[in-house]
Parts: structure tokens; C-alpha cells; sequence
């Protein structure tokens, strides 16, 4: 299990459910509860709120974005 699996089971065992998009190699940030994440919050991408990189190389990980407190932010501020 990778970071992002992690983070996503995390959240939705205390109740918030995130839905992701990816166009190689970002992981966006779609949806927090149902609630579309609009683009005046899309601070580090032109498609979405990045939240994780893909692999670039076989044997590496999913990785999350380390600005926590931006990325919850956004979470509280859709949930």
C-alpha cells in the first residue's frame, strides 16, 4: 500500500470520501465529499489541486504532496 492509498483510507474512516483524477504524472485533487474543488483553489496546477505525483521510475511509489496544511485546508474547506 502507498502513501496515497493510505491517506485515502485514513480520511474515509473519519468521514471524508476524496476523489482523485491523474494526467501522468499529478494526482489531482477532484472532489472532497461529493464537492467539486473549483479552480480559484487550483494554487499549484492549471487542471486541479495537486495532491500526489506518480512513479516516474519502476520501483518507486506514489508520493504526497507535503504541504499539509494547504492540502487540509482545502479538504475543510469542501467537506
Amino acid at each position: 500500500m502507498n502513501e496515497v492509498e493510505i491517506f485515502i483510507n485514513r480520511m474515509k474512516r473519519i468521514g471524508i470520501e476524496l476523489e482523485l483524477a491523474s494526467n501522468y504524472p499529478w494526482i489531482y485533487l477532484e472532489k472532497v465529499n461529493g464537492n467539486t474543488v473549483q479552480p480559484e483553489d487550483w494554487i499549484n496546477a492549471n487542471h486541479g489541486y495537486t495532491i500526489a505525483w506518480s512513479p516516474v521510475r519502476n520501483g518507486q511509489d506514489y508520493r504526497l504532496d507535503y504541504d499539509w496544511k494547504e492540502m487540509f485546508r482545502i479538504i475543510r474547506k469542501y467537506k
